[in-house]
């Protein structure tokens, strides 16, 4: 069978096969109540095995690993041309973020971690089942190994499902990218207290719960496998749990959308792509953090003078549960909830997506897909509506046919309490949204999907928000 529709397959068993709903419900309030960490905010001159480099121009961890926290200054050319000066998480280590994959009862499950990070709203989350920088994994922290990491790394690795580099957010991060892995085992694997085995479908319907799936997560998911060839339900067939039938065909009908049914060609795509990496130059420069226009460095914290975009904040730790029991580290507290949303509407009877080629200073490729819209609207409250971003106020102002409207938090290991209104919306009844700017091209699901397959074309909330669209299937 296709792994693909082993993915859909397992997607189906909502109710679970060898845990059930209940026993996830009852294991997850134990972990909640088991489970702890203590996060107390610091002054950054008080961190524990941090220190500010010369002229305090970067905080940096005292083993030079890890991360570090340094100013930039960013020019941007082509369309909207502009510079700016801002803090950046430096992390040039990749990352694994790992989910196992075994077969019970012939279907497919998938070994979920419950974790505690320290920026958590929500402080335990589902997890991918190893997530780890390579210091972590490395054990630079002098602490205890990362579990299951034998099967992600040679030798010993199963089968791959699915392995690729992904980009971080592209915004608080410089040049950031983590290994997303599937891998399949037919091993006895020893369960951990904190570790269960899900199927898809338990996850999915997991993916409505706000902060439930974490962003590591969310990304290794939206890269399974997903090629449903010769396959497609019945939307008037009494098709389990779907809230929206209809809307499910039509996501499944795009994602089986031949070439000749999207808006644009494959290469019509990567072209346009392309044109706007050409056509846009940035040019990232490092500055001391002390030196950073409009940006206050005091013992306490670095902050915006306006109080817009973000923070940086020190936090000191305490956990139990962690391979470590006590750190301290800098975290990104934005200052506000963001806002990311999806267009999506029928072209010649199949539905379709309108992304946006995201421009970004920390992106290796300088611009990947990113949503139709995706923002901070605290940044935008008080601009007038031709400086705010395009779609901005339709997203905000819409009641109806929202098809998904999740709370969900970004990564709480380097960001503190961030978390985002994620969107999916229809859009049929605006025609005139259907010429975009030509920073947008509508897509078909399957076009989204088959370029995950690849590095650094599709960022970390647009992979969330395609996560998502299984919750809606």
């Amino acid at each position: 069978m296709p792994d693909g529709l082993r993915v859909l397959r397992s997607g189906s068993a909502t109710q679970g096969v060898l845990t059930t709903n209940e026993e996830f419900s009852a294991w997850l309030r134990e972990r909640e109540a088991t489970d702890s960490m203590t996060v107390e905010q610091v002054p950054l001159d008080d961190l524990l095995g941090w220190h500010f480099s010369a002229g305090r121009a970067a905080l940096v961890h005292d083993s030079g690993k890890f991360f570090s926290v340094g100013g930039v200054d960013v020019s941007r050319t082509g369309r909207g041309p502009r510079s700016w000066q801002q803090p950046i998480i430096r992390q040039n280590e990749v990352g694994i973020l790992g989910l196992l994959a075994k077969e019970f009862g012939g279907v497919l499950h998938f070994l979920m971690q419950a974790k505690i990070e320290p920026g958590n709203r929500r402080q335990v989350q589902l997890s991918p089942t190893v997530q780890a920088t390579r210091s972590n994994y490395t054990k630079v922290h002098g602490g205890a190994s990362t579990p299951y990491l034998e099967h992600f790394l040679r030798p010993g690795r199963g089968r791959v499902l699915a392995d690729v580099l992904q980009s971080e957010q592209g915004t608080w991060f410089l040049g950031k990218r983590n290994r997303n892995m599937v891998v399949e085992t037919t091993d006895d694997v020893p369960v951990r207290d904190n570790f269960r085995w899900l199927t898809f479908g338990q996850i999915r319907q997991l993916l409505t719960v706000p902060n439930m799936i974490n962003m590591d997560s969310r990304t290794v998911l939206s890269c399974l496998p997903s090629d449903t060839s010769g396959w497609l339900f019945d939307p008037l067939a009494g098709n389990g749990d779907c809230a929206d039938p209809e809307f499910a065909f039509d996501l499944q009908r795009s994602l089986q959308a031949s070439e000749a049914e999207g808006r644009h060609t494959d290469a019509e795509i990567i072209s346009w792509l392309n044109d706007v990496r050409i056509d846009t130059t940035i040019e990232v420069r490092p500055v001391g953090l002390a030196q950073l226009e409009d940006w206050e460095l005091s013992r306490s914290r670095i902050e915006h003078r306006q109080g817009k975009h973000f923070r940086v904040i020190g936090v000191s730790v305490a956990s139990g549960q962690r391979e470590v029991t006590q750190w301290a580290q800098p975290l990104i507290a934005p200052c506000d909830v963001g806002l990311v949303a999806f267009l999506t509407r029928r072209i010649n009877g199949v539905l379709h997506i309108l992304m946006r080629a995201s421009v970004e200073a920390g992106f290796l490729d300088v611009a990947e897909l990113g949503p139709t819209l995706q923002c901070n609207p605290a940044t935008y409250a008080d601009l007038p509506p031709q400086e705010r971003p395009r779609f901005y106020d339709y997203v905000l102002a819409a009641r109806d046919n929202i098809r998904y409207d999740v709370l969900l938090s970004e990564e709480g290991g380097r960001f503190y309490h961030a978390e985002c209104r994620y969107l999916v919306l229809e859009c049929d009844a605006e025609p005139a949204v259907l010429e975009p700017h030509p920073d947008f091209r509508w897509m078909t699901v399957r076009q989204l999907m088959a370029l995950l397959r690849h590095h650094n074309y599709v960022n970390v909330q647009a992979r969330t928000l395609l996560a998502c669209l299984h919750a809606l299937w």
